[in-house]
């Protein structure tokens, strides 16, 4: 059976081509990314400055481009995961974007993203924001809980969901291409503060040979999740405005518990100045006239004109 040359045509423009998209930047997590892609059997054009970086991808199937321009060029959408803001505007500097749908989940502040949208949208782009919430080894594991705040343009979100649900879960949050920044570092704000409470927890009963760390542990991480309870209340007084409402435990009854806390880590010989910087906003807020109120009082102390 022969075919003639409009029917192999015919039958070529049948078959469903493959999803698409370039990414720009194979460090760690750029790499995790450009997997998770391979494996769910998309087309993936990538570059990296150290190009020997690119080699195993390579090998999985991936395009590697000579440069950033040739890259760009060879999809519609482009994404960019540099080391940091700067990096993607020297990357992309003298690139042509015009009709491009860039995402960028570069790490970033809320002001760089608004403003790299803003030079993507002058040189002919659609621009989207992202927030990374997970870490390399959860890219590809939907079972592990990572996601990526997106915000900026929702008809690129849109478009493009599908694309960027493979390699970890999508949470778009607003067209402000700020926004995804900002809540990434929030997020992460709050897991510096707890990680300073474990890390001096630990501190105080390393040495102690009567406590086992690994039965000391689980007993901290139970504890540490009963009290996340109490962040769905600060929300709640913040919303209010009242930070005295529902109050169990108050400012005035934290701090006057202050020296017990720096007295024990004296007596086993560990440094308190995890703690010190915020025992100190505690004194001053109760000094302020504030004993009444509960936690949200100290987001009150530090947002200015704040009163409560």
């Amino acid at each position: 059976m022969t075919h003639n040359t409009s029917d192999v045509a015919s039958a070529s423009r049948a078959l469903p081509s493959l999803p698409s998209l370039t990414l720009l930047g194979l460090g760690d997590m750029g790499s995790a990314f450009a997997r998770a892609w391979l494996a769910a059997g998309y087309s993936v054009t990538v570059w990296n400055r150290t190009a020997s970086r690119a080699e195993p991808l390579v090998a999985e199937g991936a395009t590697l481009a000579a440069s950033a321009a040739e890259a760009v060029a060879a999809n519609t959408l482009v994404v960019t995961c540099l080391l940091d803001d700067a990096s993607v505007g020297a990357t992309l500097e003298g690139v042509d974007l015009s009709g491009k749908d860039l995402v960028d989940i570069t790490t970033g502040t809320p002001a760089q993203a608004r403003a790299r949208g803003a030079w993507a949208e002058g040189r002919g782009a659609r621009f989207l924001s992202g927030g990374i919430m997970a870490v390399p080894p959860m890219i590809g594991v939907p079972e592990a809980g990572g996601y990526v705040f997106y915000s900026g343009s929702h008809e690129v979100f849109g478009a493009h969901r599908a694309a960027l649900a493979v390699p970890v879960g999508t949470r778009f949050v607003g067209t402000d291409a700020g926004h995804a920044a900002l809540q990434d570092v929030a997020l992460l704000s709050g897991m510096y503060g707890t990680l300073a409470g474990v890390t001096h927890a630990f501190a105080l009963v390393l040495g102690e040979e009567e406590i086992s760390l690994k039965e000391f542990a689980p007993l901290l991480s139970g504890w540490l999740t009963a009290m996340a309870a109490s962040v769905e209340q600060i929300a709640g007084q913040l919303e209010s405005g009242d930070y005295t409402s529902d109050v169990v435990s108050s400012l005035a009854m934290q701090v006057a518990g202050i020296k017990t806390f720096v007295g024990t880590a004296h007596e086993q010989g560990v440094s308190p100045e995890l703690l010190t910087p915020y025992f100190e906003l505690m004194k001053r807020r109760v000094e302020d006239g504030h004993g009444a109120e509960g936690f949200a009082g100290m987001v009150g102390l530090l947002v200015p004109g704040d009163q409560g």
